[in-house]
């Protein structure tokens, strides 16, 4: 095997090896229930450097993950024993004013192009939270409080540039390789080593958003008032429902600390007169025992939540796609939701219709655009002592509510769950996917994934 100072002479970047100054820093991901110890890690410092990184990786058999953000709770962004493809240090922006557009450096985090594209009164559909990656999020999909008005983040994806597997660099867009660009729109990290995006950004500055919070016994009918509200709500307005447990926290009413409850969450994008119309309706429904809602930068909703969950803690979730949300799953919510095993767990109903329907299921890798909602139920504990406890609660959750579902879920949510949920997220696109990557990775190079095979059309 060639030796890593081999690959450092081809690296401008750094190259980490275990035992060395920033390895142990730089192997560790969000989920830190994953504890993966990668043989050598490539920080690096461009495209060049991704280029040889692969290259090195197939003259010595070595496996590979890709890391952009590190945020996804699977952890696929290290691997034991292999080559982790670190773009971190990668985290070049460029707002295009006149087109309105971005391009964005695949080691990006959302904060970093939610504070560059505020600055011109612009935003691009992304997440709930600034921690999260760029590229892992984009390309599973990318659901967030912008989604009704504008779409998933796929929609807004005007380019990606790819290093492939044999280590060729390709532009995918609607002109040039028009099959790699359909796949990664919702394919994920399948098909090559994505080194930016462009992105088509909107007129997004301040909004109307914040959590309203009730009492648990308030949920049932407030699900209820939810299930009928999202089909039919204003493109301007989004809100997800979420349960929760109030953190011992300033930022929250003391009386109210320790105490399960249930939420809305609101990013109204409209014009605030509007926003309040829409806000005053729930409160008339039911008015809310505290709320921390108002206008604010787009920027300071998506960092809202960041405090709460930092890097480092214990996570394990499970996920489905809905088209709706019957009595008999309420009734299961209201069971295990006052079961919630620890503060930080929770659970999260997320809008998925308005802009994101317009596409067809089959114009993107994303296969649920027949979808209503996305559901995740997360366990979440700082402490390795309740890693059973909160993955036996979120397992019994979804086990209740999975017979409600679509079928499959948000890639972007899956754990290490097996092939058939694999395919049970991509349905009737699956086989188009597992051609495209045929022709791209027909070795299966990048397997370190919710991993598509390699199959000839």
């Amino acid at each position: 095997m060639q030796s890593v100072d081999t690959l450092r002479s081809r690296i401008r970047g750094t190259v980490l090896e275990a035992g060395g100054k920033g390895y142990e820093q730089s192997r560790q991901v969000y989920n830190a229930m994953i504890d993966r110890k990668p043989q050598v890690i490539v920080q690096c410092a461009d495209v060049a450097d991704v280029i040889a990184a692969v290259h090195f990786a197939r003259e010595t058999g070595l496996r590979v993950s890709i890391r952009g953000g590190g945020h996804n709770v699977a952890g696929l962004a290290v691997c034991d024993n292999g080559l982790v493809i670190d773009l971190s240090r990668m985290r070049h922006l460029r707002v295009d004013r006149e087109h309105n557009t971005v391009r964005v450096g695949g080691g990006c985090v959302w904060g970093d192009v939610d504070h560059a594209t505020h600055a011109f009164g612009l935003a691009v559909p992304s997440g709930f939270i600034s921690t999260t990656g760029v590229a892992g999020l984009t390309l599973g999909g990318g659901l967030g409080h912008l989604t009704r008005k504008y779409g998933l983040t796929i929609d807004n994806l005007l380019e990606a540039d790819v290093v492939l597997a044999d280590g060729a660099f390709r532009v995918a867009n609607k002109r040039e390789n028009t099959d790699l660009f359909w796949a990664l729109r919702g394919g994920g990290g399948n098909f090559g080593v994505v080194t930016s995006f462009l992105f088509q950004a909107h007129p997004v500055h301040t909004v109307t958003g914040g959590p309203m919070f009730w009492e648990l016994d308030q949920a049932g009918d407030l699900l209820k008032w939810y299930r009928e509200f999202i089909p039919s709500a204003p493109l301007d307005a989004s809100c997800f429902f979420a349960f929760h447990t109030i953190p011992p926290s300033p930022h929250f009413p003391e009386a109210y600390h320790g105490k399960k409850m249930c939420a809305l969450v609101w990013c109204c994008a409209g014009p605030q007169h509007k926003a309040n119309s829409i806000l005053g309706a729930v409160r008339a429904f039911r008015a809310p025992a505290f709320e921390m809602v108002g206008p604010m930068p787009y920027p300071a909703l998506q960092s809202m939540f960041d405090p709460l969950y930092p890097p480092g803690l214990q996570w394990y979730w499970k996920a489905d796609f809905l088209k709706e949300i019957p009595d008999e799953a309420i009734a299961q919510h209201l069971l295990h939701s006052s079961r919630l095993p620890t503060t930080l767990s929770t659970v999260h109903i997320y809008p998925i219709n308005g802009a994101a329907h317009r596409p067809a299921n089959s114009d993107t890798a994303w296969s649920y655009r027949d979808a209503v909602w996305a559901q995740i139920i997360a366990g979440v504990d700082p402490d390795p002592a309740n890693r059973d406890r909160i993955t036996a609660w979120a397992r019994d959750y979804f086990e209740a509510l999975h017979p409600y579902s679509a079928g499959g879920a948000y890639v972007n949510f899956l754990m290490d769950e097996g092939d058939e949920r694999i395919r049970a997220a991509y349905r009737g696109n699956y086989d188009r996917l597992a051609a495209v990557k045929a022709k791209y990775d027909p070795d299966n190079f990048f397997n370190m994934n919710q991993n598509i095979h390699p199959k000839r059309a």
